[in-house]
């Protein structure tokens, strides 16, 4: 009788933990005979946090793009990097535009990028 109760229990467990099974299990095989786990299945990359992160600090850029003082400075990094929503000029077009020469340009466009370099450290938020 002993025996019989212990078969008894030992199946009932069985059918307990029948649905269950660890995500890095081998479930299945792929067409090339590799075990398959259920992680394999379903994984998908989270990058929600990344993607908020990247988010703030756009936003953050924009304000200390629109926070340098300097005109000139403002408006070469919004159109030598396409932030117009426009394509990327090259320094060459954004000194014909402006009417400047390029190495003008380029000493306007160094000296704002560090502007902002700083801008961005100093603030926090």
């Amino acid at each position: 009788m002993y025996i019989a109760n212990e078969i008894l229990m030992y199946f009932r467990r069985g059918k307990k933990n029948a649905g269950i099974i660890s995500i890095n299990e081998p479930i299945d095989t792929d067409g090339e005979g590799n075990p398959l786990t259920l992680i394999d299945i379903v994984y998908v990359e989270d990058t929600i946090a990344d993607d908020i992160d990247l988010k703030q600090k756009t936003q953050k850029l924009y304000s200390c793009i629109n926070a340098l003082e300097d005109e000139r400075e403002r408006r070469i990094i919004i159109e030598r990097y396409g932030l117009s929503g426009e394509r990327c000029l090259t320094q060459r077009e954004v000194a014909k535009k402006l009417r400047i020469s390029r190495s003008y340009v380029s000493r306007i466009e160094k000296k704002a990028i560090e502007n902002l370099r700083k801008m961005f450290e100093e603030n926090p938020k």
